[in-house]
């Protein structure tokens, strides 16, 4: 706890009652990325229930950040600290999420670690490989013919994997995780 005020102190940061985490960047490939509009749509739905969306992740994730936030209706509470914590910041704005929405990545794996409630998105790679090791992760991924294929680019050149996991089946994820952390 005393960690985690440091931090919100040092970014100068009043957390707001229900904060929800998105790691939209993956250092493996756009393959492994969720599209940034199904983010800003997700994040949309979430702010008209009160959330405040935390956007994490490394500098290379700084533009998708910034992505998110141009696709997203104006005035969305969307802040975007990719690039703008450390490693250790970053897991203590985790530990303060509701619940976290991540590709597979690194994020992923601190997420399910923190045993924060996880919705793990995957595209080109396979959770039987990579899994989140926490009881309270949830696990979408299409299962489509053509994945896992474990390649950095769509071979195929539509990365249907992704495209096709709508924010819907995402926020239904979401809405069950924040119900069951708020019990």
């Amino acid at each position: 706890p005393e960690q985690q005020a440091a931090t919100l102190a040092a970014l100068d940061i009043t957390p707001p009652e229900k904060i929800a985490v998105f790691c939209p960047g993956a250092e493996y490939g756009p393959a492994k990325r969720w599209p940034a509009r199904h983010f800003a749509a997700l994040a949309e739905e979430l702010a008209t229930r009160g959330f405040t969306l935390w956007l994490l992740g490394s500098p290379k994730d700084h533009a998708v950040g910034e992505d998110i936030i141009g696709l997203a209706a104006p005035g969305m509470p969307i802040v975007n600290f990719c690039g703008k914590t450390s490693l250790s910041q970053a897991i203590d704005l985790i530990a303060a999420a509701r619940f976290v929405v991540c590709n597979d990545s690194g994020l992923m794996h601190v997420a399910a670690a923190l045993e924060r409630p996880l919705i793990a998105l995957y595209g080109s790679s396979s959770p039987g490989f990579t899994p989140p090791l926490s009881p309270l992760a949830r696990i979408i991924s299409l299962n489509l013919e053509c994945s896992p294929c474990f390649k950095r680019e769509c071979p195929l050149g539509h990365l249907d994997c992704l495209n096709k996991l709508g924010p819907p089946q995402v926020l239904a994820a979401c809405l069950n995780s924040a119900q069951e952390s708020s019990v």
